[in-house]
């Protein structure tokens, strides 16, 4: 039986965040013994968390060594310093999979670059060049240590990166929605709760969220973060009609911005934005969108069905999320 792409692998642990990691990127790490045994699979979680090398080579070093304090370290600085202090040249036959050049610079976390040198990695597997002018430099570094490196360019790592490269200049825009089996929306609560926890983590790292106006009026949401703890992105309503019941609870939210307004061109102050809607917002939005996310649950039943009108997507990646089928798209 063939072993699984270390590569592949990494892109998959990748897009378990992609929309949950700005300002940074989605970024995936495997690492690999001599023999190509899969030793560790890691991704970046949140923006100033650890990055996907660093948790996949703190994985790694526990499954090496037998030394399972570090499993107990969350903090990047911490799990740096306990690898450099402690690896005892466990990972110079290892090879690392990373699906963006690992970082050269120093920001809210330590430089990877720096680290896979310090421990002495065998090899590193790199499939995109970071387009981060800041934080560009690391296969140099590694380069300039001795350490064994190669680039493998990909589309996958490409589609991967696609909304970090695009934020860096413009607003990046994807459009989410839920549906039911028959394609319908209506009826209640259609995704289950591991998706809907994820909804809540992409708020958490949105700076904007547009919701349209019969959405506020009919449902008086909240649209906050609440299920993972996380900050509430500002507002924007998309509305002809400025006649919302200001007691609505997305309205008392602290520290949030809410604008009312007939078009988007609010969408232009910012970078990362997240539209939730039904047929009505994905037709009044479409031209803006640069990516779709659909979780599509396993039920039928209700009356509305998302898309009235012919729609060809590419998608970019599947997954499963809970019971339900997690799709990330384009326009095909």
């Amino acid at each position: 039986m063939a072993r699984p792409d270390p590569m592949a692998l990494a892109v998959d642990a990748a897009w378990a965040y992609q929309g949950c990691t700005f300002p940074n990127p989605a970024v995936g790490a495997a690492v690999t013994d001599a023999s190509g045994k899969i030793l560790a699979v890691a991704a970046h979680e949140k923006a100033g968390g650890p990055h996907a090398e660093v948790l996949a080579l703190q994985q790694a070093f526990a499954l090496l060594t037998s030394d399972t304090a570090i499993l107990e370290l969350k903090d990047s600085g911490a799990i740096h310093d306990y690898l450099l202090s402690n690896h005892n040249s466990c990972f110079t036959t290892c090879t690392i999979h990373v699906t963006l050049e690992p970082c050269a610079h120093h920001g809210k976390t330590p430089s990877c670059a720096r680290l896979l040198a310090g421990v002495r990695i065998g090899r590193v597997i790199y499939t995109a060049a970071d387009p981060n002018g800041e934080a560009a430099g690391g296969a140099s570094i590694l380069n300039d240590a001795g350490i064994t490196v190669e680039h493998t360019p990909s589309k996958a790592a490409d589609d991967l990166l696609f909304p970090f490269v695009q934020w860096q200049t413009k607003p990046f825009v994807t459009f989410k929605w839920a549906q039911r089996l028959d394609g319908t929306i209506d009826g209640g609560i259609i995704s289950g709760s591991e998706s809907r926890r994820f909804v809540h983590t992409m708020r958490d790292a949105a700076d904007l969220l547009v919701i349209g106006g019969n959405t506020v009026r009919t449902d008086r949401p909240t649209l906050d973060a609440r299920m993972v703890a996380g900050k509430a992105p500002d507002i924007l309503i998309l509305s002809k009609r400025d006649d919302f019941d200001r007691t609505i609870p997305l309205f008392s939210v602290p520290g949030r911005k809410v604008m009312i307004a007939a078009d988007l061109t609010v969408i232009d102050r910012y970078r990362n934005v997240l539209v939730e809607g039904g047929p009505g917002m994905f037709e009044a939005v479409q031209s803006r969108c640069d990516m779709y996310l659909c979780f599509v649950a396993p039920s039928s039943g209700g009356t509305i069905r998302f898309l009235q009108q012919p729609q060809q997507f590419e998608i970019r990646h599947l997954s499963r999320s809970g019971e339900d089928v997690k799709q990330w798209m384009v326009n095909g």
